[in-house]
């Protein structure tokens, strides 16, 4: 992976050059992480002229805590002499000693404080926004971080399943969560993508609810939404069941209707496919239906190293698919009072020609009765 990691430093490498500026100081957890392999607690990638100038700058030793990462062997990394000190401010001090001219941040996850910070320690330098120029290169994986994604999302599906598997009746949403965040440590994953969000009866349907002491009963809809982190790579897995007994008419229809709405989304997964008309396919499903009102504000978006990436699958979205480009398709409908439905899958946008968007999570959509 060394040669991966060198070959991200030298085309971030170009871009600021061309835009003018001899270094840069990358800041953002997961940007460090894309760089550098690892991103301990507060650490930065100081990127000078040339391969051998690039450092990480950590406040700890790289694999202090489980999650960090390894770090690129051919980087070269040192630690800050000062307990409690700033890597971002002890990068910039470095920078200037350098003798670089001009140093390019990432203004949009630095504080006020911090970027004053740095105008104090290096006034000779001319500080300039790196923008989003790491994000950008993040977004289309390699085949590398598509198998990291293709485990977790594995991981994610073993545990899912095995709670399929056990009783329900009578337990908490609460309960329920913990145990699958368990089941996902237990099959290998560093955590939980996110924090796992379970809903039963009217919580059923809601994207990102936080669970509750409510208690599964017969009759409800479960809906359960959760990821799995390995080696820094995050998917997301959201499904909708039945408990204890045959599913309702009414429970039927909608399940079936956000079904048909999650298919014409993955269905639109292609490369060049503008996000927008992704989000509009499956948005249009539940228009038609009756349901606009209140329905989430995307209808998916990108994973990696987190679990909210670009791109945004949304209406308003601006941009076009790539090959290569791990995305959620995640369309819902909840009903106040009654419950709803949730169906989320994690895919990678591929050719025609390569079999169209490859599935990740394969855990079952048939709406099953537990």
């Amino acid at each position: 992976m060394s040669e991966v990691y060198a070959a991200r430093r030298e085309r971030l490498r170009e871009q600021c050059t061309a835009g003018g500026a001899a270094s840069a100081l990358v800041s953002r957890p997961a940007n460090v992480r894309y760089l550098a392999g690892a991103a301990p607690h507060g650490a930065v990638v100081l990127l000078g002229r040339g391969g051998d100038d690039d450092l990480l700058l950590c406040t700890r030793p790289p694999g202090a805590e489980q999650g960090d990462g390894r770090p690129d062997e051919s980087l070269r990394v040192q630690l800050l002499q000062t307990p409690g000190g700033d890597a971002a401010v002890a990068g910039a001090d470095l920078a200037a000693t350098r003798g670089v001219e001009s140093l390019a941040v990432e203004e949009h996850h630095l504080t006020v404080a911090r970027h004053r910070a740095l105008d104090s320690v290096a006034a000779r330098l001319r500080l300039t926004d790196l923008g989003k120029a790491v994000e950008q290169l993040r977004l289309v994986k390699d085949e590398e971080e598509i198998s990291c994604l293709r485990i977790a999302a594995e991981i994610a599906d073993q545990a899912l399943g095995e709670l399929l598997e056990s009783i329900l009746v009578g337990r908490t949403e609460r309960h329920l969560a913990l145990e699958l965040e368990r089941r996902l440590v237990d099959h290998g994953a560093d955590g939980p993508a996110f924090p796992t969000s379970v809903g039963t009866g009217p919580n059923s349907g809601r994207g990102r609810h936080r669970p509750s002491d409510r208690r599964v009963e017969e009759g409800d809809f479960l809906s359960v939404c959760l990821g799995a982190n390995y080696r820094g790579y995050r998917c997301e897995i959201g499904r909708t069941f039945v408990i204890g007994t045959s599913p309702a008419d009414w429970q039927i229809e909608l399940y079936d209707l956000v079904f048909a709405a999650q298919r014409a989304g993955r269905e639109a997964l292609k490369p060049g496919a503008a996000y927008r008309d992704v989000d509009h396919a499956a948005r249009q499903v539940l228009d038609s239906a009756g349901y606009a009102d209140g329905l989430a504000p995307l209808s998916g978006h990108g994973v990696g190293l987190e679990i909210d990436e670009d791109p945004q699958l949304a209406p308003a979205a601006m941009g076009k698919l790539d090959a290569c480009v791990p995305v959620t398709v995640e369309p819902g409908v909840h009903l106040p009072g009654r419950g709803g439905v949730r169906i989320d899958d994690t895919l990678v946008v591929r050719p025609e020609a390569d079999g169209g968007p490859e599935l990740l999570t394969i855990t079952t959509k048939e709406l099953l009765a537990l």
